[in-house]
């Protein structure tokens, strides 16, 4: 059974809804981070902002577990898209989450002796039931998607501590993990998940195509607010379904 489920984001805004429809729910400041403490449907949630980066979500995700008893982690934001198949505001289900310039082969002689991370199983069939509850449809095979119509994708996300931008580095991203979309968080999250042997989900929406810079991503019309509602929605609907099969 579930008792706790830590929720964490990247930005403050991926989280903000989150904060607003907990249960007798508090906030505390404490190891850098702003958490908020609450129930959902009598599951006990525990939710913060990690700030960007591997080392600010590693450090975010082991302190939920160490000080708070997070047995699950859902970490929920955004991310450049490597795969020609996905548009902006499709969704990845991180099956597997693959680290960026990484010796992986020295971080598999520590425990847990991985070079690659995955999200839970079960956890991916609920996420994908819950997009699918929510009209997304799928990115892969044969289904039939209209132009305008949000699809989702079980793939793999590349981990790395920069900013993916321009052809010759989103080209060298895809040719070393082979991913469906790039960001600087997942794989940590489920490094510090399997390390500690608890569930872990991490899902992105694609904001964009890795083919402009930071700055300008920042300035650009795509409505990171109107997303993070979205994803917040799509997160909570998530927990739920992982509270009820608890």
């Amino acid at each position: 059974m579930a008792r706790t489920i830590g929720i964490i984001g990247a930005l403050e805004k991926e989280v903000r809804r989150i904060y607003s429809v907990l249960e007798h729910g508090s906030r505390t400041a404490e190891a850098g981070l702003d958490i908020a403490c609450g129930e959902l449907e009598g599951i006990r949630i525990v939710a913060t902002t990690a700030g960007m980066g591997t080392v600010n979500a590693a450090a975010a995700t082991q302190h939920l577990i160490s000080v708070y008893g997070a047995d699950t982690v859902v970490f929920s934001g955004i991310a450049g898209g490597l795969n020609p198949a996905l548009h902006i505001a499709d969704v990845v289900i991180g099956e597997r989450l693959r680290y960026i310039d990484t010796d992986t082969a020295l971080i598999a002689e520590s425990a847990p002796e991985l070079e690659e991370f995955a999200s839970t199983p079960r956890l991916v069939a609920i996420a994908e039931d819950v997009l699918r509850a929510h009209d997304y449809r799928s990115a892969a095979g044969d289904e039939a998607c209209d132009a305008d119509q949000l699809r989702y994708l079980r793939g793999t996300i590349a981990t790395g501590d920069r900013f993916i931008t321009g052809d010759a580095l989103r080209q060298a991203v895809i040719d070393a993990t082979q991913a469906d979309c790039a960001e600087m968080e997942g794989a940590a999250v489920a490094h510090i998940a399997a390390k500690n042997g608890i569930d872990c989900l991490v899902l992105r929406a694609i904001s964009d195509n890795c083919d402009e810079a930071y700055d300008a991503f920042c300035e650009r019309e795509f409505d990171l607010d109107e997303y993070a509602r979205s994803a917040s929605e799509l997160t909570l609907d998530i927990v739920r379904r992982i509270a009820a099969g608890a």
